[in-house]
Formats: structure tokens, C-alpha cells, sequence
């Protein structure tokens, strides 16, 4: 797979796939600006590089019609503020129009692109849809994980049109969490919160085969108890205590927890461990991020939930990797085949 080194930037049209797929309040403002950050390192690499770069992302789920909501203000915005710089925001992602403002840029210059999901080829992968958008570019740029496990024009299509190659955040998401699963330092504990056991369920069996500890919060533990789900290594995972309280970690649970943590050399972390939307739910997913801040052990953080709650306590910076991926995390991590990372690795240019 192509890096950013291995391609001349200068004076190239350069399309890079970001997310940007944030969480807006009802007035439309950022509440987590995370993925957006994420992004920065790349953008600044294009610009010193002497590129043209043109930006594309979805936002939000407007099903292939134009939302005012959904447009992607906020995020041009936010892009001028942390870059310093001048960014146009173009009143769609294909067409003719489109393409004039593509022709009249300089090196140097950034180009937001319209919400792609506006037009339902997106989604459907269409072939049409897929040569107009590389009709934009001299050169490909993935930069969005966490649509790796989507087969979308922008992410896989847009590959067989143009040279293409990972930018910094997808190079370092996969060389983090392929260490993860490869070669992790032991003992390596998991931890596995929020619901939707069958979303989790092959990373759980993964970590079942390959790692030391599986620690699971209370929705977790409930579901694989009432589905009496069967899966080898079962005596693996730690269960909460108290059965019946699912809305917190009760303290005996956080004790246990903290005993596997400060054994740890590598954590994986997934899910909230609480109903962390209310302050007094919000113990059990403090108690154990401050566990696993000291336990000095290499710490891998997934999941938006997960993500936006170090964020408002301000201990994010505080673990060693935050994956912008939720289920493309899982399944990358379940060794299971992302189609967005098989694409830039099949259309060598």
C-alpha cells in the first residue's frame, strides 16, 4: 500500500477521503471535533507539498437528498480555524460546476467538497457517480478509516481511476491496531462496553482466542448470558458482579476491573461502561479510564461514545492511540476484510 512519501504531490489535484462525520448539536455546531483534528497532520503535509487539495466527506444520513442540516458548513469552518488558512467550501461534489472550481486552483489552495451522501450513488457505489468524482483528482488519498468497511464510490471505486495510496491517519490505524492483534505486549486486557453484543460479537471471539483478559460491561455481559452465547475461552472474561444493575459498574466490579488493568501491558478499550449520557451513571467508565491512564500500560481507545467522554473530561490526550473507526475498529480488529484498505492495496498505480 502507497503512503504519502511515495507520491510528488506538486501541483497535483489531490482528492482525499475524510470523515467529517461528526456529531452537530440541533443549531448545527460541532460537539466533537475529534475526526476533524485527526485530519490536520495530512492537509498540511498536501499544502507544504505544493498540491491542490480538494476535500470530500459524508455527514450525517440525508439518503441521497440534499439537507440544508447536513451541508458541510460547520466543518469548513472548523477546517479555516485549526489550519489557519483560507478553505472554499463548493456548493456540490460532482459536476460541471464543480469541475471549473477544481481547474481555477492554485497550489496550495483548499477545496471543501458538498456532502457526498447528497446523491444516493455514494452509497450505492455507482459507477457513473465514481468517474465524476475522479474526474476531480490527478491522485487518491484515504484518510477515512471508519468507512474502510463500506464498499462507497468515494472510499473503493474512486481506486481504479486514480493513483492511491493512505494518508497519515489510516497508515497509523493500521500499523497500531495490526500490532494489537499480531504482536501485542502481554498481558493484553480488553475491555468491552456499551451494547449490541452482535456487532461485537467476532472481536470478542478474536479476543477470546488472543487475549489474556476480557473485562465486559453490564449491557455486554447481560446479552451473552441471555443468548447463552457459545464461544471457546469464555473463562476468560470478567463479568460485572451485580447482574441486575445495568446502568453503572457497582464497586466491587470497578475493584475487580482495576486488578486486571494495573497487570496490563497492552489495553484495547470499547464502549462506555455506564449510561454515561447522565452524570450519576458516569462512575464506572471514569473510574476505569483513570485506571488505565495509570496503569502506564499502551492504551487503544475506539468508539464515538467512548471517545467523546475523554474528550469533555479532558483526558484523551492521555492514551497512547484513539481510533476514529467504530465498526470498521471491529472488524479490522476481528481480522475480517475492509474493503476501503483491500482497494488501495489491489489498484497499485
Amino acid at each position: 500500500m502507497k503512503t504519502l512519501p511515495d507520491f510528488n504531490f506538486k501541483n497535483k489535484r489531490v482528492l482525499v477521503r475524510c470523515d467529517f462525520n461528526v456529531p452537530l448539536s440541533g443549531q448545527g455546531e460541532i460537539l466533537d471535533d475529534f475526526r476533524i483534528k485527526q485530519t490536520i497532520p495530512t492537509i498540511e503535509y498536501l499544502i507544504k507539498k505544493e498540491a491542490k487539495v480538494i476535500l470530500m466527506s459524508h455527514l450525517g444520513r440525508p439518503e441521497g437528498k440534499v439537507v440544508e442540516g447536513l451541508r458541510l458548513t460547520p466543518i469548513q469552518e472548523k477546517l479555516m480555524e485549526y489550519l489557519d488558512l483560507s478553505v472554499t467550501k463548493a456548493p456540490d461534489c460532482v459536476g460541471k460546476e464543480v469541475e471549473e472550481w477544481v481547474r481555477e486552483m492554485e497550489p496550495g489552495e483548499i477545496l471543501l467538497l458538498e456532502n457526498l451522501r447528497f446523491h444516493q450513488e455514494e452509497e450505492k457505489g455507482e459507477e457513473n457517480f465514481t468517474k465524476n468524482l475522479a474526474k476531480l483528482g490527478d491522485i487518491f488519498i484515504n484518510e477515512a478509516f471508519s468507512v474502510c468497511h463500506r464498499s462507497q464510490a468515494s472510499v473503493v471505486g474512486i481506486t481504479k481511476y486514480l493513483p492511491s495510496g493512505a494518508g497519515f491517519l489510516l497508515e497509523k490505524e493500521i500499523e497500531i491496531l495490526s500490532q494489537i492483534i499480531k504482536n501485542p505486549e502481554r498481558p493484553l486486557i480488553v475491555i468491552i462496553g456499551g451494547s449490541k453484543v452482535k456487532d461485537k460479537a467476532k472481536v470478542i471471539g478474536k479476543f477470546l482466542e488472543i487475549g489474556n483478559w476480557i473485562l465486559v460491561g453490564n449491557l455486554v455481559a447481560k446479552e451473552i448470558r441471555e443468548k447463552e452465547m457459545t464461544m471457546k475461552n469464555l473463562e476468560k472474561i470478567i463479568f460485572p458482579v451485580l447482574n441486575g444493575q445495568i446502568l453503572d459498574l457497582d464497586k466491587k466490579t470497578i475493584e475487580n476491573f482495576k486488578e486486571k488493568i494495573k497487570m496490563a501491558k497492552t489495553i484495547f478499550w470499547a464502549g462506555p461502561l455506564g449510561k454515561i449520557e447522565e452524570k450519576k451513571y458516569q462512575k464506572g467508565t471514569r473510574e476505569i479510564a483513570r485506571a488505565i491512564i495509570k496503569s502506564r500500560a499502551f492504551s487503544v481507545v475506539g468508539g464515538g461514545d467512548t471517545i467523546e467522554f475523554l474528550n469533555k473530561a479532558k483526558v484523551i490526550e492521555k492514551f497512547n492511540h484513539i481510533s476514529t473507526g467504530g465498526s470498521a475498529l471491529l472488524e479490522f480488529l476481528a481480522e475480517e476484510k475492509l474493503p476501503g484498505i483491500e482497494a488501495l492495496e489491489k489498484w497499485q498505480k
